[in-house]
């Protein structure tokens, strides 16, 4: 490890930060003009099967399960490594160029930010957010803790460990020690619940196990050896019983760009497109 002396003024050089610099850059605002496309039903939904896209695609499916019908939903991709993120289109809806972000086309609502959408869909519906104050704020406050950790997980641990250019002794460490500390936090947690708020399944379990539930398992970062993620035996059965649900399994694979092509389902329109409409059906290739 080399020392730095950074510069008295910072400049940005887009070939300098490692796998995916060009998906970010210091400043706001659209770089192009590019409309979002629009499908037929009330809700359309532009993102990525990024942990974070993968929490409000699964609520989806989770309400459409649930029977409620008019949740069903037009799923667009956001492909980042293109620059999607900042076309006039998706700036419109969120400000932030950072995936997921909805658009209700019945109330012209635009929602940005995966928690905040979360928790418009719970309200709209009734559904996955207990109305006792004393069970919601339980959910609440796991729901906030993840949003307040999680860029621990992704932008230090995952960051540092997995996507650096080159390997750093001090930041994998210092990232390593609290991610741990976190699935400790979640572990101690679990040990006398089955969710998150408590017995029931909540969008405080549906936003975390795309994170630190895909950590245990290995889906992220390949770093569940590295992390010693099977001693963490709570956190390993509730992601068991969360990451198995139809609707979980079902909502992982849309906007999902990577992996195997039966994962893929690059749009989603219908339920039957997860028959119809993955890689493997239509012959396409990794995106």
């Amino acid at each position: 490890m080399t020392d730095y002396t950074p510069p008295k003024v910072w400049t940005w050089d887009a070939e300098n930060g490692g796998k995916f610099a060009s998906t970010n850059r210091p400043i706001a605002g659209a770089t192009h003009d590019a409309p979002l496309p629009r499908g037929d039903h009330r809700f359309q939904l532009h993102s990525l099967a990024t942990p974070n896209g993968v929490k409000v695609t699964v609520m989806f499916e989770e309400l459409l399960e649930a029977g409620h019908a008019g949740a069903e939903y037009d799923a667009w991709p956001i492909r980042i490594g293109d620059g999607d993120q900042f076309g006039s289109g998706f700036v419109g809806i969120n400000p932030n160029s950072k995936i997921p972000a909805l658009l209700d086309t019945a109330t012209d609502t635009r929602v940005f930010e995966s928690a905040s959408i979360l928790l418009y869909l719970a309200e709209e519906f009734g559904a996955f957010l207990p109305k006792d104050r004393k069970a919601r704020t339980e959910v609440m406050n796991w729901l906030f803790w993840l949003q307040g950790s999680a860029p621990y997980l992704g932008g230090g641990f995952g960051h540092f460990y997995a996507y650096a250019p080159s390997k750093m002794e001090y930041p994998i460490n210092r990232f390593s020690m609290e991610t741990k500390r976190q699935l400790d936090v979640l572990d101690r947690a679990l040990a006398d619940r089955a969710y998150l708020g408590g017995d029931s399944y909540s969008i405080a379990d549906m936003a975390t196990a795309p994170w630190y539930g895909a950590l245990v398992k290995n889906e992220v970062y390949g770093a569940a050896e590295y992390l010693d993620a099977g001693s963490y035996t709570h956190v390993n059965r509730w992601a068991d019983s969360v990451m198995q649900r139809p609707a979980y399994l079902r909502g992982r694979k849309v906007n999902r760009l990577f992996g195997e092509p039966g994962d893929q389902l690059h749009e989603r329109h219908a339920a039957v497109d997860f028959d119809t409409q993955t890689q493997d059906k239509i012959g396409g290739k990794d995106a």
